[in-house]
């Protein structure tokens, strides 16, 4: 790929050469520590679309999930209670500490903090999400460590997840109802795997800028998905051991314009705007986390400290890049016909995140969750601007909030 994306003012070596030299070391290392391994997820939710056909049984597909106690303890205290008695107590600190070796409690944290914590998670902001929330204080909702289940090539394919593609395509894309579509989900498939197939693409000429940007986030996520599992493929099995890397064969299948009718190299493009999207919520969000209320808690106080310092280090990063999407060119018209766009374009990104409750293998529903609230999250952000900007210093804010769910989303959906 070469050359200048489609609505926006920048072009792909110049991506590249900022997220290689800069950006992708970092956020590399950020992914590693506690505060943003951990993710709290839902695998168990029902489909809400369609009679549920069933998880598969292939291993790979299996999703391990994290023993309680292994997740540091300011991470599994929760935001609502980890300041309680209980959560300070110095007998179970020090049990937690010995057996996990993962420090005591921040001590030293204000009480002003605490009460922030407190009241963020107190804070209901579900008008302005734009995916559908797990809820943490479900029984099914358990600690994935993200780093011992990558996203990768699993073997799950075939109707069931053209279906959740298919859904998230013609149901939620923005596009003329001419469109065709020539796929057939009982048609032999060649292969495939987690959220596999490129459907034809919701058509994207012809619409104003809003409902291309929506329909070109939607193709980067599904690129970045494929090209993850054609990196990280189930090359061969000896003696029980798997063999991944990457998969130049099926990475040509799926990209290469011959194999796709050209449609591989702007399938490509869609995932540098989605770069670009993720890094322009990235630049607007850093106020929110420099302020010395925001922790990132974990109960490991050095670690913690260490943790914001790269963040900030990034957030910098990002904001010295030059190129980025302008998203104040969105939503621009007239303030009715605008407000009704956007609520419109949330709801169908909401849509979207609950589809990923169908998907059958869990490994895939997982990273499809993660990587679908991070999209989310950045949106959020992004038409959050003046909230962000009025933002409090020592105090707890009203007017926007993000969990920590949100934030590990993000980063790690970014870091993809």
């Amino acid at each position: 790929l070469t050359g200048v994306l489609d609505d926006c003012l920048c072009d792909i070596e110049s991506i590249d050469d900022f997220n290689t030299f800069k950006i992708f070391p970092k956020i590399q290392k950020l992914q590693e520590r506690d505060y943003f391994r951990y993710y709290k997820v839902n695998l168990k939710r029902p489909c809400p679309f369609w009679a549920d056909d069933g998880h598969c049984s292939i291993k790979d597909c299996h999703v391990e999930p994290c023993p309680e106690s292994k997740i540091p303890v300011g991470i599994k205290a929760g935001s609502s209670n980890k300041y309680s008695k209980a959560a300070n107590n110095s007998k179970e600190l020090e049990d937690c500490e010995q057996a996990n070796k993962l420090g005591a409690v921040n001590s030293t944290l204000s009480n002003q903090s605490k009460e922030a914590f407190i009241d963020w998670a107190r804070y209901d902001d579900s008008q302005d999400h734009f995916c559908e929330l797990d809820d943490e204080r479900s029984p099914d909702a358990q600690y994935v460590d993200l780093l011992l289940n990558p996203e990768r090539y699993t073997g799950y394919k075939g109707p069931s997840a053209w279906r959740v593609w298919n859904s998230i395509y013609e149901e939620n894309c923005f596009k003329p109802r001419s469109v065709y579509r020539p796929l057939n989900p009982l048609a032999p498939s060649r292969g495939g795997s987690c959220l596999f197939y490129f459907p034809m693409h919701c058509f994207q000429y012809s619409l104003c800028l809003e409902k291309r940007v929506f329909y070109k986030l939607i193709s980067g996520l599904h690129a970045s998905i494929n090209l993850h599992l054609c990196a990280n493929y189930l090359l061969e099995e000896t003696w029980g051991k798997p063999h991944w890397g990457p998969n130049v064969k099926e990475f040509t299948r799926r990209f290469d314009p011959a194999e796709t009718k050209g449609e591989g190299p702007r399938r490509l493009k869609n995932l540098y705007f989605l770069y670009l999207i993720e890094l322009r919520a990235l630049s607007k969000v850093a106020p929110y986390f420099e302020r010395a209320v925001v922790d990132l808690y974990t109960g490991n106080g050095h670690e913690d400290a260490e943790s914001k310092a790269l963040l900030l280090d990034i957030f910098r990063d990002t904001k010295s890049f030059h190129m980025h999407f302008d998203e104040k060119s969105m939503f621009a018209g007239d303030k009715k016909g605008a407000k009704s766009l956007k609520e419109e374009f949330r709801l169908h990104f909401k849509n979207i995140s609950r589809i990923m409750d169908c998907v059958g293998c869990d490994k895939c529903r997982l990273w499809g969750k993660l990587q679908t609230q991070g999209l989310g999250t950045a949106l959020k952000i992004l038409f959050s601007e003046k909230e962000i900007q009025s933002l409090p210093e020592n105090s707890p804010s009203k007017g926007f909030q993000l969990t920590r769910q949100e934030i590990v989303a993000l980063v790690n959906a970014f870091g993809r």
